[in-house]
């Protein structure tokens, strides 16, 4: 079957989706309220159109039984593959009564060795990175696919979005405020994984027949340790093998199910839950309101899973130069929004601030009990940091790779970016208006949905504009994680069957938003976070080969041999 003829079936594949998606859609809208009978509703009995409408009835109910059933089977599923890996990966390293998972460990030691092993280039190319972004040194004819801003806003697609919103909140709800401390101290040591892996992704990459290119862990974990030393082949293969593997995991996992399962929290919070007359969420009282509430939230979130799956769906049959310049557009905007709506709220209870920086802190180092001490609130940190910038996980070492640049090192600098402006700013905001507000002490709220009770204080209907950029974050993070997908699907298994993988991930966007937070979260961190395991790994032998070529461009870059395109 060749190329064409699987772009055609795939494309009439998301013709029958859409179709579908407008057909239940329309039920959706026209169908009865849940708890009532046909006989109940207003005027059905007086109607012609009453059969109608209780056959509209009885399949709403069929359907939410679908999603019940099929929810309850996902869930047993997924804790098996959690259960797995936790006894590989995540077991403590300082024993059962101080949790410290030993992945969790590989990453941060990673990120705090190449920090000190590049003689802390985060913080002396600070100020270059941010001349590259802004094409001073960009050449048209350098080999590659997108500029340096467009590697970055496809990068920051990814990791700019729910891990800052719900995942801040989800940070401050598990390990209180002092988790926000341990995401910004990773944070800065992540830049220098960042570095590290994207330079290491330029200089590995393969350029396709088609001028697109191939690159990211699996390949400077491969061709990198082969060149490096015949004799680490063998260990090389392994290693990309296992990172293609968990990047595979990752996209379908955080990349997928967790932003289709939060972007589903948010919207059915803010538009489609009953709302009290001040706004708040009208919280069922006798068990018939919960049944009636349950089943709404069942039947709400499998169409919402079809209709973002469809969505999802149409764009991914784009590549990299496609997402690039969609996201160079979508991201900035996005990101501006959110960062001035925090600036107001941040401002507007300015004297609250040195009180809760000051609660930032302390609880660092002495928390609650009930976070589970220092060890637990700072796991809390390191791992929603991970989720929130990836650094050290590798995933953004694939869309760099795609940068048109011949100076690897100088790609790394763009990259290090990253963490700074996902957690160190936009993290840290975001913390700051939940711990303001105290919207983490609201009852029978989660994850995106905390956040976007902080932000009503700014006004009853900025709730609705914050959701819309959570559904608009988590778009963008879905076209990009299927990216890294299907990067790694193509080393593992080729180009032949990516329509495959492809439809997998779309059915995945709609498991991630019918599933429960908690089986979610649980698998999404596994995927994500044993990424790291393999790509630190192979980071670690291929310093010196890093260290060389960073030592020979900053003297070029300081002796003034490299000159600016303006």
């Amino acid at each position: 079957m060749n190329t064409n003829r699987i772009n055609s079936c795939f494309s009439a594949l998301w013709g029958v989706v859409i179709f579908v998606t407008i057909v239940l859609g329309t039920s959706w809208i026209q169908g009865p309220t849940y708890g009532q009978t046909s006989d109940e509703a207003p005027g059905l009995a007086e109607t012609v159109d009453g059969v109608t409408a209780t056959v509209r009835a009885d399949r709403s109910n069929g359907f939410v039984e679908f999603v019940r059933g099929l929810e309850a089977s996902l869930d047993m599923a997924f804790s098996g593959v959690v259960g797995f890996l936790v006894k590989i990966l995540f077991f403590s390293i300082l024993g059962p009564n101080h949790p410290f998972p030993f992945i969790v460990a590989v990453l941060v030691v990673g990120s705090i060795f190449f920090t000190f092993w590049h003689g802390f280039i985060n913080v002396r190319g600070l100020r270059h990175s941010l001349d590259l972004i802004r094409g001073r040194y960009d050449n048209p004819k350098e080999l590659g696919e997108v500029t340096h801003f467009r590697a970055l806003t496809s990068a920051l697609s990814a990791t700019v979005g729910l891990g800052n919103i719900a995942g801040v909140a989800i940070a401050i709800s598990l390990g209180g405020a002092g988790a926000v401390f341990w995401m910004l101290f990773l944070a800065v040591f992540g830049m220098t994984a960042k570095f590290h892996e994207c330079t290491l992704a330029q200089l590995y990459r393969r350029f396709n027949k088609d001028g697109s290119v191939s690159g990211g862990p699996m390949y400077y974990l491969d061709f990198g340790l082969k060149r490096l030393n015949p004799s680490l082949a063998p260990l090389g293969k392994v290693l990309a093998i296992v990172f293609a593997i968990m990047c595979i995991g990752g996209s379908l996992g955080g990349g997928n199910m967790f932003q289709a399962n939060q972007a589903f929290t948010a919207f059915n919070a803010t538009f489609l839950e009953e709302h009290a007359v001040d706004g708040s969420v009208d919280k069922p009282q006798t068990p018939e309101e919960v049944d009636q509430a349950e089943q709404r939230r069942l039947y709400h979130s499998g169409v919402f899973g079809i209709v973002m799956a469809g969505l999802v769906g149409v764009v991914i049959l784009g590549g990299i130069t496609r997402i690039g310049a969609a996201t160079s557009r979508i991201v900035p905007t996005m990101c501006g929004i959110y960062v001035v709506a925090s600036l107001v709220i941040i401002i507007a209870n300015v004297q609250m601030l040195p009180s809760v920086i000051q609660d930032i802190f302390v609880n660092a180092f002495c928390p609650d009990a009930a976070f589970g001490g220092v060890i637990g609130v700072m796991v809390q940190g390191f791992k929603r940091a991970a989720f929130s910038n990836e650094a050290g996980l590798g995933s953004a070492a694939i869309p760099h790779s795609a940068a048109k640049t011949d100076e690897p090192v100088r790609e790394g600098i763009v990259a290090m970016v990253g963490p700074f402006l996902d957690t160190i700013i936009v993290c840290f905001m975001t913390s700051l208006v939940i711990l303001i507000t105290k919207a983490n002490h609201e009852e029978g709220l989660e994850g995106a949905a905390i956040t976007a009770h902080a932000f009503a204080s700014l006004s009853s209907w900025f709730p609705a504009v914050l959701t819309v950029c959570i559904v608009l974050f988590a778009y963008s993070t879905m076209i990009s994680w299927c990216y890294y997908g299907e990067r790694a699907w193509s080393y593992l298994l080729g180009w032949r069957y990516l329509f495959v993988f492809r439809l997998i991930f779309v059915l995945f966007v709609f498991f991630g938003s019918i599933m429960n937070l908690g089986s979610v979260l649980d698998f999404s961190d596994l995927m994500i976070l044993c990424m790291a395991f393999p790509n630190i790994i192979g980071g670690v032998i291929l310093a010196p080969v890093v260290k060389r070529h960073l030592i020979d461009y900053w003297r070029r870059y300081k002796s003034g041999e490299m000159k600016p395109t303006e």
